[in-house]
């Protein structure tokens, strides 16, 4: 049997509302609680469970989220509305622009930690 990820632990100083603000954010079920995690879980059977990060430094990753034309409307349109910053780029040269690789639209935006989300239409690489 090949593997698949089942779930990834993202290191958070409130994994409460972090955890709530992508639920929200990406209109999936809202977070439960397994032990001390706060999980998202994500349509495809993967989860995000956050815990709390402790004391020192926060190690800042990416999350990738693969939405529809559709649903990236929606997503678009909550950064919008929260008055959150967002960029085409991960390295935020193109601020309050959007990308169009793939011939899809691609966004990056922040979580409450500084955690770099992004919303894609299409996959890397996959032409268009």
């Amino acid at each position: 049997m090949p593997a698949s990820l089942n779930h990834t632990i993202v290191h958070s100083r409130d994994p409460k509302a972090s955890a709530a603000f992508l639920a929200e954010l990406l209109d999936l079920p809202a977070p439960r609680r397994f032990g001390p995690f706060q999980v998202v879980d994500l349509a495809n059977g993967v989860s995000l469970d956050f815990i709390e990060a402790g004391a020192g430094s926060l190690t800042i990753e990416h999350y990738a989220f693969l939405v529809s034309e559709a649903e990236f409307d929606v997503v678009f349109a909550r950064i919008r509305a929260r008055g959150l910053s967002y960029w085409a780029d991960p390295h935020k040269q193109l601020p309050g622009q959007i990308n169009r690789h793939d011939g899809g639209r691609g966004v990056y935006f922040e979580d409450p930690d500084g955690h770099v989300l992004e919303a894609i239409t299409r996959p890397y690489g996959s032409g268009g």
